[in-house]
């Protein structure tokens, strides 16, 4: 009987992904590549780029948030374990992405629809 309790609790453990430290150092170091190549970008007048008459793009904002966003992909991944979790947790991040970008999109859509100028 008690063979079979033990056998039912191994069953029933989470099993945990033991990543090495050379990873670590690996995700370190592109993260560390990532802050550098941020500042140097900062450096250099990227250009802009006009898009219709009173709208322009500034390629700045762009690098600098495109760079952001890959380091925050790094250390959601590996750091946070999200790579080797369930498929309940990577649904909740991707839920929490999605009602992101909705309000993200609701402003956007408000601002580029008013009158600036017309009142």
């Amino acid at each position: 009987m008690k063979e079979h309790e033990e056998e039912s609790i191994e069953v029933h453990e989470s099993h945990h992904h033991i990543v090495s430290p050379v990873v670590y150092l690996t995700i370190v170091l592109c993260l560390l590549v990532a802050t550098g190549l941020t500042v140097w970008a900062s450096y250099i007048d990227l250009g802009e780029w006009h898009i219709a008459p009173g709208l322009t793009l500034f390629w700045n904002p762009v690098v600098a948030l495109a760079i952001a966003a890959t380091k925050m992909i790094l250390v959601v991944l590996f750091f946070m374990h999200v790579k080797y979790s369930s498929k309940l947790t990577k649904l909740t991040i991707g839920a929490g992405l999605f009602t992101f970008f909705v309000l993200v999109g609701m402003t956007l859509s408000d601002y580029f629809s008013r009158a600036w100028g017309r009142w």
